[in-house]
């Protein structure tokens, strides 16, 4: 198996590592600045250190990178134990019923979560599971999961505590963020009287994530290639949910599908 080649020595002792950004302080959108954070940068590693020799940093990296090819040897292995033909059928083909637009959070897997396994869920992430007209990735995506593998379900998940979230109602400038996040200020200024309501920092930050996914499925339903495939097939079938790290529970939001379609169709019908 070919070792990608590690960074030499003579070159790793000039590189300073990049101090990590400090976390967004949640702050209800407003026109006062956020204040520098006084939290110390935090190791991206836990064997990280910035007096360790160069030479031990390109060992730990080596030592990552094996240990997830170690890991695929082991996860190949028992699923031909399991099932021998596993790799057979995974090779001839993909089938999935659901398509999946989630965060790229990484304590969010989707897999994992729902209890699917290769070849069940087409998956697309992004930061704060946005799903943009004008994002061409996310748009090719519904596309080609509607229109070439027949899914079933579309969910769009979200989960509290989203540092998308958290990141978007911190009034300042976030740099190539910038209009990304801004699709989620916008949800904001959409229930702005709602939002302004909710006194508690972190209820209001979680109702924001409820109501992003809310208008994520939203956009979903404005496409042509949901609106068509509905008419000729009854489906896909647009869900809304929230994930909960504190208890690892899914939440159904109970996007009413046919209503809301419905109510697109008057501006937005794609059918004819």
């Amino acid at each position: 198996m070919c070792k990608p080649r590690l960074i030499p020595s003579s070159v790793l002792r000039h590189i300073k590592p990049r101090p990590a950004a400090p976390s967004p302080r949640f702050t209800p959108l407003s026109t006062t600045p956020a204040p520098a954070s006084t939290t110390q940068i935090r190791p991206l590693a836990s064997w990280w250190s910035s007096k360790m020799p160069p030479s031990d940093v390109a060992k730990h990296l080596q030592a990552d990178h094996d240990h997830i090819f170690e890991n695929n040897r082991k996860w190949a292995a028992e699923q031909k134990v399991k099932n021998p033909a596993f790799f057979d059928k995974l090779s001839s083909g993909q089938e999935p019923d659901y398509l999946w637009i989630g965060c790229s959070d990484s304590r969010v897997p989707a897999e994992q979560i729902t209890g699917l396994g290769p070849g069940e869920c087409f998956i697309h992430r992004n930061i704060a599971n946005m799903v943009p007209n004008t994002d061409l990735n996310v748009m090719s995506v519904v596309n080609y999961a509607v229109n070439h593998l027949h899914v079933k379900h579309i969910i769009v998940c979200g989960h509290y505590g989203c540092g998308g979230v958290k990141a978007a109602l911190t009034p300042q400038d976030l740099g190539i963020l910038n209009p990304w996040l801004r699709n989620i200020r916008d949800v904001y200024r959409l229930y702005e009287t709602e939002l302004d309501a909710i006194e508690d920092a972190e209820k209001r930050c979680d109702r924001v994530v409820e109501l992003n996914v809310h208008e994520q499925c939203r956009n979903i339903i404005k496409t042509a290639a949901v609106q068509q495939s509905y008419a000729q097939n009854q489906y896909p079938i647009v869900h809304g949910w929230v994930f909960d790290m504190k208890d690892g529970l899914l939440k159904d939001l109970n996007i009413d599908f046919v209503k809301v379609l419905g109510q697109i169709q008057k501006i937005y019908n794609l059918t004819g």
